[in-house]
């Protein structure tokens, strides 16, 4: 694992001492109102222990895609009192983020209090990591934090830039997730699955070729399952399926085979003949027995059972998507029952279980199982970024 600095680095006493910490405020909102606080409780423990320790702390955020120009609704004001409500402490908004402005603002809070700077992303220099833009942010930090994993794939001025020009630490969350990803994938007790499922194999691609090289079993499941049967001639009859990366899928096999890999796709699945919630039409078969005007919605019992099986021989499981279309009663139902016995075997010791990702969150707190896993990242585009083999711009400009 690549070395970097975290907290339990930083000086004895920091008091007065000016943190520029980045973290991940863009929240879902809903009536003016965050909808989900996950990204904020996640960085709350750094925040927290850099301000008990007296640092003036100064948050960093975007919120929104605003493009460079200032928008009201965009501001990270918006989730001032979201943040206020999690950290138990008053903060103080700061509309710019260097300047006169910042300058006075930081000779007002006091040793323990707590900024936020409004949102990066309103000035054109925090997307093009423009280094005048950065020098200007940095001038009134005495030290850079990132916590924001989420980000990291971002070479931003806030993401990347800061951390050339201050003395940069990870936070607890980014500290947390790097160690998780590094026991998935980095260097990780073998045997390793990986469960990769969603609707395209055309926005996977990456993913899986990354993946045939270095874990011994991939669980294929959701539609891109439909694409793997189908390129090895598998009728799916109306199911979403990519037919065109049939060449593309039928290389990723080769390349498993080589590698020693062992590619798992469904032998039975439940279909019907509509997409709809309990639909008349639903019934279990082989997956050589789906007709003309029949769509795939899930994988079947028999084929989890088997799945199960195979985690139970594992060691090390890297999570991302869902096994069927999960938020459709009751195609949810292989997804639960995997995610529940990767839950199990998380708790029991016999397994390390990292997962993230998009849909993946969702589908793991719908199957009441992401509490269980060993972590689960909410970081979206940088776990997928990761789980390609790509280099992170925000976490190697941590790296010492």
């Amino acid at each position: 694992m690549a070395s970097f600095k975290t907290l339990d680095d930083l000086p004895d006493d920091l008091s007065g001492k000016v943190a520029l910490v980045r973290v991940d405020l863009n929240l879902p909102m809903n009536e003016g109102r965050a909808s989900d606080l996950t990204r904020v409780e996640a960085s709350a423990p750094t925040i927290l222990e850099l301000a008990d320790a007296g640092a003036k702390v100064l948050l960093l955020a975007h919120f929104g895609r605003p493009k460079g120009e200032r928008y009201s609704t965009m501001s990270t004001s918006v989730v001032q009192g979201d943040l206020e409500r999690v950290l138990g402490r008053e903060v103080m908004f700061i509309s710019e983020l260097s300047g006169p402005v910042v300058e006075q603002s930081i000779g007002i809070l006091r040793p323990g209090d707590i900024g936020l700077l409004d949102n990066v992303r309103f000035w054109p220099g925090e997307e093009a990591n423009d280094p005048e833009f950065a020098r200007a942010i940095a001038a009134n930090g005495d030290f850079y934090v990132n916590d924001a994993f989420s980000a990291a794939h971002r070479a931003h001025a806030s993401t990347e830039g800061l951390a050339h020009l201050l003395p940069a630490y990870a936070g607890r969350a980014m500290e947390k997730e790097l160690k998780a990803l590094d026991a998935a994938l980095g260097n990780p007790e073998a045997p390793v699955a990986a469960v990769v499922g969603g609707a395209k194999v055309s926005s996977k691609l990456a993913v899986l070729e990354n993946l045939v090289g270095r874990v011994q079993h991939l669980i294929i499941g959701g539609g891109m399952a439909n694409t793997f049967l189908a390129a090895r001639g598998v009728g799916v009859g109306k199911s979403l399926c990519e037919h065109e990366l049939a060449p593309t899928v039928n290389a990723i096999l080769d390349r498993a085979d080589h590698a020693g890999c062992t590619v798992h796709l469904p032998y039975d699945v439940v279909v019907a003949k509509e997409f709809a919630a309990n639909p008349p039409s639903m019934r279990i078969c082989n997956v050589h027995e789906v007709a003309a005007d029949e769509m795939i919605l899930d994988v079947g019992p028999a084929a989890v059972e088997a799945l199960a099986d195979v985690l139970k021989t594992c060691r090390t499981l890297v999570w991302n998507g869902p096994l069927g279309a999960f938020e459709t009663d009751p195609f949810d139902a292989a997804t639960v029952s995997l995610a529940r016995i990767a839950a199990a075997l998380t708790q029991d010791g016999s397994l390390v279980s990292v997962a993230g990702g998009g849909d993946t969150v969702a589908a793991l707190n719908h199957a009441g199982a992401a509490a269980d896993f060993t972590y689960v990242s909410t970081a979206g585009g940088a776990f997928l970024e990761w789980m390609e083999g790509r280099e992170l711009p925000g976490v190697k400009a941590l790296e010492q």
